[in-house]
């Protein structure tokens, strides 16, 4: 088959050998897109369902988002093998499927909230495995394949409000006393401003907004959650497949491909423990701490600092971009400040569409680099021009592009720097989940007590240190580097012909015949 131009032979070899697990793991990443987007939108209609005021409604959010982290580092436990991370692949997505069936049977706000929690556990050891057995599968030449994964975060997060919008309630979806005739506008600016929130509850809305809780409830929202559970049914079907063809399952232990699996497994497993698989965070055990520099260390603290940084960017840009907008000097309309969420999301999945040929060009500390600069640079201009409504538009859509390649780029770049050693996906995922949670609670609060203004500053000011810790990063690498470079440099030397120890050479004596006596 003849490849593209832009593709190397070499690496679409590489895909052709793993096309089957590639295909899974970018499949299960449409799952993580569902549910990250869905929430926002239906989460009106939600607290109909269960009855509840507004701020309880939204400490579901944090629910998902909390366990989402905990779910990053606990998909750690399930990359010793091929069979624990598919097990765990397919359990995740298949929940996913079942939290979407049961959301229209939570009539109380903690059944939901414990739903989401399920999910989001779910989302965060999806989020791992798929990113480590990619890097596993790849290494040097992951990072154009890490770009498509996360291209389907974007897909999900754009085909999950397009399905529940047609079922979203136009009015107020309970019953309970007189309707006023701004009441659906009045819904759609709460939908908008509580779209891609996270973990902040909105305080101060139900002093302007006041929401019924006890009348007839009219919201069909169940449909549009029963079409996403269709939607991802095919995830953990895909999933199962693949396990069925690489046999994986008990029942199909004496089949002669297995048995050889299983040798090689354990042959791998051995040189993962050694190269420091061995658990959650294997590679930092003692006998690997003994031995490593405090560079190698250092890798992985400076590269999750950055995704911590970019990763609660994205969160906070989502969760406050409405806020923002809608409020002095710029005071656009409800449904116009609407749309910037969607135009943002559907910038960063462009950017990585785009960002796959670009992995394949150019190393990930070019592209790394041009993207944190390129963030700096339109927060700054943001900062400038924050009265101007047509650049707000711009900015967003030019941030979605910058930011879009930083994670995936990270991963396949920390990774490089620490050999594939295993742990610096789980360190960095995680690190990206609590960045997400933690900086759109500090935005949240500096929002609310400083005004709209600390939004693009926080993020100007998060931006500059997320590129001063990059550049940090670079820095402790070619210290890492040349640590390395010192040992093998004298074993090389050591194993020199010219420098072995040699037996002494003695002179060749003349062979004399032996004595003859008469």
């Amino acid at each position: 088959m003849r490849t593209y131009r832009w593709l190397d032979d070499r690496v679409w070899a590489l895909f052709k050998g793993h096309w089957e697990h590639t295909l899974t793991y970018w499949s299960v990443f449409f799952s993580f897109g569902l549910c990250i987007a869905f929430l926002g939108p239906t989460i009106l209609d939600l607290r109909c369902q269960t009855q509840s005021t507004l701020q309880e409604i939204t400490w579901v959010f944090f629910a998902q988002q909390l366990f989402l982290m905990l779910g990053s580092a606990l998909g750690g436990l399930f990359k010793k093998t091929l069979r624990c991370s598919l097990s765990a692949l397919f359990v995740s997505s298949l929940v996913i499927s079942v939290v979407f069936a049961i959301i229209p049977l939570c009539h109380h706000v903690l059944m939901l909230a414990v739903a989401m929690a399920i999910s989001g556990t779910a989302m965060g050891v999806i989020d791992t495995i798929a990113n480590l057995q990619l890097v596993k599968l790849y290494q040097k030449d992951s990072a154009i394949f890490l770009q498509v994964l996360h291209f389907f975060i974007g897909l999900g997060a754009l085909v999950s409000p397009l399905v529940a919008d047609p079922f979203l309630s136009e009015g107020s979806c309970v019953l309970g006393g007189n309707m006023t005739a701004n009441s659906s506008t009045d819904l759609h600016h709460l939908r908008s401003s509580l779209a891609g929130k996270g973990t902040t509850p909105l305080h101060n809305v139900s002093h302007h907004y006041h929401l019924h809780t006890e009348g007839i409830i009219t919201t069909n929202v169940s449909y549009a959650f029963w079409i996403m559970a269709l939607i991802n049914l095919p995830v953990p079907v895909a999933v199962y497949v693949l396990m069925y063809r690489e046999r994986l399952f008990p029942c199909s232990n004496h089949s002669p491909r297995l048995l050889d699996k299983e040798k090689n497994s354990q042959k791998n497993q051995q040189d993962h423990n050694i190269q420091g698989h061995g658990g959650l965070f294997g590679c930092c055990n003692y006998a690997d701490v003994k031995d490593r520099p405090a560079s190698y260390f250092l890798l992985y603290i400076l590269g999750g600092a950055v995704l911590f940084i970019t990763d609660g960017i994205i969160g906070s840009y989502t969760g406050f971009i409405y806020t923002y907008a809608v409020s002095p000097p710029l005071s656009l309309p409800h449904k116009t400040a609407g749309c910037l969420t969607s135009v943002f999301w559907a910038s960063v999945t462009v950017g990585r569409l785009a960002s796959i040929y670009l992995s394949y060009r150019y190393t990930q500390q070019r592209l790394i680099s041009v993207s944190l600069v390129g963030m700096m640079a339109v927060q700054c201009l943001l900062l400038i021009l924050y009265s101007s409504p047509v650049f707000l538009f711009m900015g967003t859509c030019v941030l979605g592009l910058f930011i879009s390649s930083v994670f995936p780029c990270m991963v396949a770049l920390t990774e490089d720097m620490v050999n594939y050693k295993g742990c610096a996906t789980t360190v960095l995922v995680t690190s990206a989940g609590t960045g997400e949670m933690v900086l759109q609670l500090l935005t949240g609060q500096l929002i609310h007590s400083k005004g709209s203004y600390s939004f693009m500053l926080v993020g100007m000011i998060s931006s500059c240190i997320g590129f001063t810790v990059f550049l940090g990063l670079l820095y402790i690498q070619h210290l890492h580097r040349s640590s390395l470079a010192v040992p093998l440099l004298l074993s090389s030397r050591s194993q020199h012909p010219d420098n072995q120890v040699k037996p002494k050479d003695y002179p060749i004596l003349p062979s004399t015949p032996p004595d003859q006596t008469n």
